[in-house]
């Protein structure tokens, strides 16, 4: 199982509070959690988010003023985003593969849409805004179905097939002995799905996993870890425990 960690808040920070909802077990398949990431009250200079990256693209709400969704594709390096002294952002954390929409073009960055498939974003932000995160997930439940509906978004069955076997997976030949594919052709479509390459994916969920597992489990040495994580992250694994609250 896949489990992607977001932990960039450093330990030095309060009054900033992330939070995750599991999905309904009828999008367990598409969606990996729905999300809270806000302000409790004013902090005293800007806050920077530090991104992991986890193959995700995720829809985020920015309840704060604008009355869009902005669309965060897949990063290969973690980045830090600065969002000010104040703020209240909602959003669903979709599982890689799930956006049906050629990303290539637009990997490791994000674009402001007004609409998705049908769906007016101004008229979720109005149901979202003022409730509680119980209702607010309601409505990202509903949302998600409709987009489901619209075919925006789907289960990918190569994908699933590559996740639900990551322990057996050490390489980009294995991944591709998993789909039934030749490396070329798995190349070819993890472009579309994913964004980059399969060799980057493969090392975007070995770091995922090392937040959850011993890192000997997934490299061959501790040197290999610390070389992988710190050339993704931009912090050894020592610092990164020391500076961040995982």
């Amino acid at each position: 199982m896949y489990i992607p960690t977001q932990n960039g808040i450093e330990k030095v920070v309060h009054s900033v509070r992330y939070t995750e909802a599991a999905p309904p077990d009828t999008l367990a398949e598409l969606v990996h959690c729905f999300w809270w990431l806000q302000t409790d009250m004013l902090l005293p200079s800007d806050f920077h988010y530090h991104v992991l990256p986890d193959a995700c693209v995720d829809i985020v709400f920015d309840l704060s003023s604008r009355r869009i969704a902005t669309i965060m594709t897949p990063y290969t390096t973690s980045t830090t985003l600065n969002l000010g002294k104040s703020f209240r952002y909602v959003g669903i954390r979709l599982l890689p593969g799930v956006w049906r929409d050629d990303i290539a073009n637009v990997v490791g960055g994000h674009v402001d849409v007004s609409q998705i498939g049908t769906q007016q974003i101004a008229e979720v932000y109005d149901r979202l805004c003022g409730r509680s995160s119980f209702a607010q997930q309601k409505v990202l439940v509903q949302f998600t179905k409709n987009l489901t509906a619209e075919n925006v978004i789907a289960p990918n069955k190569y994908i699933t097939m590559i996740l639900d076997q990551l322990d057996t997976i050490h390489t980009v030949a294995d991944m591709a002995h998993v789909v039934n594919l030749s490396p070329r052709q798995l190349q070819r479509i993890f472009k579309q799905m994913i964004g980059f390459s399969p060799h980057d994916f493969l090392k975007v969920v070995r770091l995922q996993q090392s937040f959850n597992q011993h890192y000997l489990t997934i490299y061959t040495d501790q040197s290999h870890f610390i070389r992988s994580f710190r050339r993704i992250t931009g912090y050894t694994p020592k610092s990164y425990a020391g500076t961040f609250d995982v």
